[in-house]
């Protein structure tokens, strides 16, 4: 059998987009390593497969797999893609889309400059919502073996998120670090993407992130998000900031607990293509 799919990328984070709208699909973990798999496969940090609405007040529903074969509930910058998929496929003319993912809902505009803002919710930002073992507070402080004591803000975007500020983030130990702090499952116990952030000023920032499931991106939108969350509680950013990730760049706002954080970055196209599997 034939499976038609959509190669996709924003800021360098890539997609395997299933279009899934005309009748049910859901990918086997056989399936989700040859479509991930950058030697034998087509190549991508996730799959997404966009769904007919499960509810009236919704325009698409959509999962998010990612390259372990593991789902999860948010992808900032697959939404972005997804946006643009449902515009050119001729899936809906309209400028804003109701998306709903496994635990979020999700806000999308189509920019008149070809960008699309996302309203990516409010914030979670109590310790039982990430989840984390640990009291509720701004600044949480943990020994981790071979790194000492390590300091970090958290913020649940769908997904749990830690966030660290760094000196300069291309000397970051993003790998070897993040995979230490995912590998807590005493203090997180659904994991958590790591995120490694550089401060240049009030409005500007650098950002690595180690996702759990799929090892350092180029680009993580949900991680941006939660790095402008974290450095305007810490009095680091303001409202808005400017993140440069390894992919590209975001635009982030958020004035505060109860709001929404807003993000806007691209997304496009790279090539369509056919891939044989079995059902």
């Amino acid at each position: 059998m034939k499976l038609a799919f959509t190669k996709m990328q924003g800021c360098g984070n890539d997609f395997v987009v299933i279009d899934a709208t005309a009748a049910p699909f859901l990918p086997t973990p056989a399936l989700l390593r040859r479509l991930t798999d950058r030697r034998f496969g087509v190549g991508c940090d996730q799959v997404l497969v966009i769904q007919a609405p499960s509810s009236p007040d919704v325009d698409f529903d959509y999962r998010i797999f990612n390259a372990d074969g593991s789902e999860v509930g948010q992808c900032g910058n697959g939404s972005r893609a997804l946006a643009v998929f449902v515009r050119d496929r001729g899936l809906s003319a309209r400028p804003e889309l109701r998306v709903q993912t496994r635990s979020a809902r999700m806000l999308l505009a189509l920019q008149p400059d070809g960008q699309v803002r996302v309203d990516m919710g409010a914030p979670r930002l109590r310790s039982a919502e990430i989840p984390l073992h640990l009291p509720d507070a701004e600044r949480h402080r943990v020994e981790v073996d071979g790194f000492g004591m390590v300091e970090f803000g958290v913020a649940n975007m769908g997904n749990p998120h830690a966030v660290l500020r760094v000196e300069d983030v291309d000397a970051a130990p993003v790998e070897a670090l993040g995979r230490a702090l995912q590998a807590r499952r005493d203090l997180f116990p659904e994991g958590v993407n790591v995120g490694f952030l550089q401060v240049l000023d009030s409005g500007n920032g650098r950002l690595r992130v180690y996702e759990r499931g799929s090892g350092e991106t180029l680009a993580c939108g949900s991680g941006a998000c939660a790095a402008q969350v974290v450095a305007r509680r810490w009095g680091l950013f303001g409202d808005s900031s400017r993140l440069e990730l390894r992919g590209g760049t975001l635009r982030l706002h958020w004035s505060g607990a109860g709001q929404p954080v807003l993000m806007t970055g691209p997304a496009e196209t790279v090539f369509t293509g056919e891939i044989e599997w079995q059902s």
